[in-house]
């Protein structure tokens, strides 16, 4: 999702070079290796991950395969030729117990397989490297692939009544805001540790609640449940706040409200489903 974004904004100052899991999965070293070989980067993005949360839990050993090994692979490639990394990782590293927002410095404690194996790829990053980002992220959406407005959206033009998570706080983010900030830090950005999220702070079922009211389905019928309720296979964070201080201490500026970005979202997703009719 993240990279269909990224590809084009990169591209607008970049020469960019998108490779696909087809061209060079990162869970194959040799051929990572020969990949970032041929196409001499000035700098690598990896955004590739294993990020069905649920499944991570059913798949630990995939997990740590793709989202621990497979940033081993990609690191370990970016030492040998000497190229600097950024490294998308996630809130989920956190356990969510600390009563405020995460600052970049707040020591991680994972609760489930997804999280861990995120934290598992930034230490083999941190222990290779002298030259990387981690870029950590909360609670995407954008207009490729699945995400949580989309499904929201879908369910409600279905008729379904929604019954949606009220106890866990983090900040949506928006593909196309976050993609325009990982261009200006490969630019900018000092190395080390960031914090990425549209600003503000919402529960998933007030996420979902604006989602619908801004897509003129404010009538649908939505309940508020808790965790426990929702009884998911993997344990989320109760607090997935992210302080965005290292982009404010370095001058980069922050991404807009959430609301705001969810409302270009949809502006967008109904201009195209227009332009594809």
């Amino acid at each position: 999702m993240l990279g269909r974004d990224l590809a084009p904004v990169l591209g607008a100052r970049h020469h960019v070079i998108p490779v696909s899991r087809a061209e060079a999965d990162v869970t194959e070293p040799a051929r990572i290796l020969n990949v970032l070989t041929a196409s001499e980067p000035d700098a690598v993005v990896h955004a590739a991950a294993f990020t069905a949360v649920d499944e991570c839990e059913r798949q630990p050993e995939t997990a740590f395969q793709v989202n621990e090994e497979g940033t081993r692979n990609v690191a370990s490639a970016c030492k040998e030729l000497q190229v600097p990394l950024m490294y998308v990782s996630t809130d989920y590293v956190f356990d969510g117990t600390k009563p405020a927002p995460y600052l970049e410095g707040d020591t991680p404690n994972p609760l489930n397989i997804y999280g861990k194996s995120k934290l598992k790829g930034e230490r083999r990053i941190t222990d290779l490297l002298d030259r990387f980002w981690i870029v950590r992220i909360s609670w995407l959406f954008g207009p490729m692939g699945k995400n949580f407005v989309r499904t929201i959206l879908g369910l409600a033009r279905g008729g379904t009544p929604l019954r949606v998570v009220n106890d866990q706080i983090g900040a949506p983010t928006y593909t196309a805001d976050l993609s325009v900030k990982i261009e200006q830090i490969l630019r900018d950005g000092p190395p080390g540790v960031y914090h990425i999220t549209n600003q503000g702070y919402c529960s998933w079922f007030e996420f979902a609640r604006e989602a619908l009211r801004q897509a003129g389905l404010e009538h649908t019928a939505i309940s508020p449940i808790s965790t426990e309720e929702a009884g998911r296979p993997a344990q989320r964070p109760k607090n997935s706040r992210l302080a965005n201080t290292r982009l404010t201490y370095e001058s980069l500026g922050l991404l807009p409200e959430w609301q705001d970005a969810l409302a270009r979202y949809l502006l967008r997703t109904k201009e195209t489903a227009t332009t594809l009719k």
